[in-house]
């Protein structure tokens, strides 16, 4: 998604929207992975969210992981290191540019499968990129 930034009426200013998809996604209102997927569809980003749990989030449906998605931007991390295991083929398999392991969801092993496989570890917030601008 191409989305105008400024009021060029040359479009010189301008950045690409991506499309981020969240693994551990949740219905509940007082987890960060709903809090983050609001704030990704307010800020013009795209979403799939992914999880066990059944529902949706900011009007998308909450999937099972199936087979990996091919336009991944990013996939921002909302489950801990102990599950992360069960999700490491699906995620090298969608091929993101960068992985956000949020507060709490941190695993070096996982970082040094995504540095072999040359996607970007990034140790972050979602909701704290996204607030100061640095998504």
């Amino acid at each position: 998604m191409l989305i105008m930034e400024g009021k060029s009426p040359y479009y010189r200013n301008f950045k690409i929207m991506s499309n981020t998809l969240i693994i551990g996604a949740s219905p509940n209102p007082m987890r960060y992975a709903y809090k983050a997927a609001h704030m990704l569809k307010a800020k013009g980003h795209d979403i799939i969210n992914v999880g066990i749990k059944k529902g949706e989030v900011a009007g998308v449906v909450i999937e099972q992981p199936g087979l990996p998605y091919n336009d991944i931007d990013t996939i921002t991390l909302y489950v801990g290191e102990e599950i992360q295991h069960l999700y490491y083929d699906y995620i090298l398999e969608t091929k993101p540019r960068r992985v956000i392991f949020n507060p709490g969801t941190e695993n070096p092993e996982l970082e040094a499968l995504l540095n072999n496989n040359g996607i970007e570890p990034v140790e972050a917030c979602t909701l704290v990129l996204l607030a100061t601008g640095q998504y």
